[in-house]
């Protein structure tokens, strides 16, 4: 084989590769989506990245309505949803309503889902009373985002914080409304643990 031609092509191919390379690194990344929301498949928090693990929409009366799309995050995907509501590790649910809901309504809901999955409900009345304090009416459109890392639960609407909860009880008890025995559909709860 000629030498020129060789080196000429062999750079080709070379450069070939790195502009595939290239490509491949600045991918974008692909994206969960349910109802016409789309969450990202990966999201730096912390300086973690948590992974979507699974999303799902709830559901509400007896016509099926649409409520919110709901994502979670965890920082490996993880189909076990004991594992999940009792791991140390750092957490995160977002919500994206698809119609306006009272912070009374929600406030009624989060209340019934602690009660439903929750046998201790007592020891952690000051925590949910803060949690549903903080409930104000959303709209559709609206982000509710909880973040989960050590101790702390904080909760989020359209990029501002409205609580801060300590306590892994709390966050055991939190996670268990979707997870836990009793959640509002056993599709909604498969649909989060990526089922």
């Amino acid at each position: 084989m000629n030498r020129k031609w060789l080196v000429a092509n062999g750079m080709r191919g070379f450069a070939g590769v790195l502009l595939l390379l290239a490509f491949v690194l600045v991918a974008p990344v692909h994206a969960g989506s349910v109802a016409g929301v789309h969450m990202p498949e990966s999201k730096s928090v912390d300086g973690k990245t948590l992974v979507l693990n699974g999303m799902g929409v709830r559901t509400a009366t007896i016509f099926d309505k649409k409520v919110y799309v709901i994502g979670l995050y965890l920082e490996k995907k993880n189909y076990d949803a004991n594992a999940i509501i009792h791991s140390d590790e750092t957490r995160r649910i977002r919500m994206v309503f698809l119609r306006d809901v009272s912070a009374k309504d929600l406030r009624d809901g989060w209340t019934a889902g602690f009660g439903d999955n929750y046998r201790d409900v007592g020891s952690i009345q000051q925590e949910i009373a803060t949690f549903n304090d903080s409930m104000r009416d959303i709209k559709s459109g609206d982000n509710l985002v909880i973040h989960i890392s050590g101790d702390t639960t904080v909760t989020v609407i359209n990029d501002t914080v409205i609580d801060s909860v300590q306590g892994k009880a709390f966050q055991q008890a939190l996670l268990g409304i979707w997870l836990g025995p009793k959640p509002p559909s056993s599709g909604l709860k498969a649909a989060m643990l990526g089922l």
